[in-house]
């Protein structure tokens, strides 16, 4: 019997429309959500006034909900079939919610200690969820887009030249903005700033809803899954795991290092004024971001993330040297090429773990895009949370003091979390990297095969 519904499927080139939108979703996610990442802590510490220690316990209690709530969404991504497709609604559900608890974060009511602190878990752990709901989409979107390998690279590459760009606009101009708009007072700086990251996030995110399109689908995609059948997508998928534990590993380092980038400049070098620079500094990824098609081409997925990581650990190096001497211009170069190899690690995730789904499909039947990409945002904002855990309990156990001269111990605790542990993280992300299997011949069979069971598929569902 034929059926009322269409199956599409869009195996090659979108609209530059669909792909701008697909890249000012992500810019919108950066523009907001890097002021959590950058400034929280030091706003926790120094503004807000609680203990580093408080902080550090918040971030990873965050962190353990987060081991629930990311699967979660991924299954509730895999049930939901609406006229406006599986991921595409999050895109307006949610969007209210976070931008009402991003502005949230950066309130500052007038409470005792223990309600400051239960203020700080009800609007991170808040923000922090709702996250997850509007960014989870923004990844399982990826692989229902189209299934051309080079279209979804070229995607991936907009999406991370966006997220750069936005990343750091906000990272550069949130501090000039804090002082033009606060003066002394910083809470009152920190909170308009924060309107404004929120107030571009729900406009963009409106933009991609009404622009963006689930173009592949197929049969089984229009079916509800079932969390067993979901979770067998993940079956010696081992593409998956090596790209899900890289992530992890990676964004615990990118997370110490960045939640401390302002403590490291003001204390350990004594030069509060260059933290916009230093932060203009990441604008160095999106150059790599941009040659990623390229270097793709020539490379390969697998040897172009290999190179990313190796040229993030060359810069952790040249900035540690640069940290031993206290030589501002030595940690500068290191800055600029370690986010040079940066960018070419955070154009990939996306498109490696569309791979993932398809693979996952290829060798077990199964095409679960919620389940198998929401890992790309649970394992990341697990990373981040352990990296902001251990930095808060270094500067406890270094003793750190808000706005005093540091001891020793402190400017220790603070160069260790912005030099060592990110290079550690990149190292072993690295020889995670070396065991990546899904070789560039078994792509294009896995292609092959699965554009001839999408079209018997479809085939059979329009008898």
């Amino acid at each position: 019997m034929a059926s009322n519904v269409s199956i599409e499927q869009n195996s090659g080139k979108l609209p530059w429309n669909e792909r701008l939108s697909y890249g000012i979703s992500d810019f919108a996610c950066s523009f907001s959500f890097n002021l959590v990442g950058t400034y929280l802590m030091y706003f926790y510490t120094d503004v807000f006034g609680i203990t580093a220690s408080a902080v550090g316990t918040l971030m990873l209690v965050a962190r353990v909900i987060d081991a629930i709530d990311g699967p979660i969404w991924g299954i509730l991504i895999d049930h939901t079939h609406t006229r406006w497709g599986k991921s595409r609604p999050y895109f307006l559900w949610f969007n209210a919610p976070f931008t009402f608890f991003s502005i949230l974060c950066f309130t500052t009511p007038d409470l005792p200690m223990t309600w400051k602190i239960v203020w700080a878990y009800v609007t991170y752990i808040g923000v922090d969820v709702l996250y997850s709901a509007i960014n989870i989409p923004l990844t399982s979107i990826l692989p229902s887009m189209t299934t051309d390998p080079k279209e979804r690279v070229l995607l991936s590459t907009i999406r991370s030249l966006f997220s750069n760009f936005g990343g750091t606009l906000i990272s550069v101009i949130a501090l000039p903005l804090v002082t033009l708009i606060g003066g002394k007072d910083q809470s009152r700086g920190f909170f308009w700033v924060a309107v404004l990251g929120a107030s571009v996030f729900f406009v963009l995110y409106l933009v991609a809803f009404f622009n963006l399109r689930e173009h592949v689908q197929t049969r089984s995609s229009q079916q509800a899954l079932p969390i067993k059948e979901s979770l067998k997508a993940l079956k010696r998928n081992w593409p998956w795991l090596i790209v899900v534990l890289e992530i992890f590993i990676y964004w615990i380092g990118m997370s110490a290092k960045g939640q401390v980038t302002m403590y490291f400049f003001k204390y350990n070098l004594n030069a509060p004024g260059l933290i916009p620079l230093a932060l203009f500094f990441n604008a160095a990824g999106i150059i790599s971001v941009f040659l990623t098609p390229y270097v793709v081409g020539k490379l390969g997925k697998k040897n172009t993330m290999l190179a990313g990581l190796f040229i993030g650990i060359i810069g952790q190096a040249i900035l540690g040297i640069g940290a031993h001497m206290l030589n501002i211009p030595i940690v500068i170069i290191g800055i600029i090429v370690g986010n040079f190899g940066n960018g070419f690690v955070g154009a990939l995730p996306a498109v490696l773990l569309s791979d993932a789904v398809d693979y996952g499909e290829w060798k077990n039947g199964v095409r679960a895009e919620g389940i198998v990409t929401s890992a790309s945002s649970f394992t990341a904002k697990f990373g981040m949370g352990l990296g902001g855990a251990i930095t808060g309990w270094l500067l406890a156990l270094g003793q750190y003091v808000p706005n005093k001269t540091q001891s020793a111990s402190s400017l220790l605790s603070i160069e260790f979390n912005y030099v060592w542990i990110p290079l550690i993280a990149l190292f072993i992300g690295f020889m995670l990297v070396v065991f990546y299997n899904l070789t560039a011949e078994k792509e294009k069979q896995m292609n092959q095969d699965l554009a001839i069971k999408h079209q018997r598929e479809n085939d059979e569902y329009s008898m």
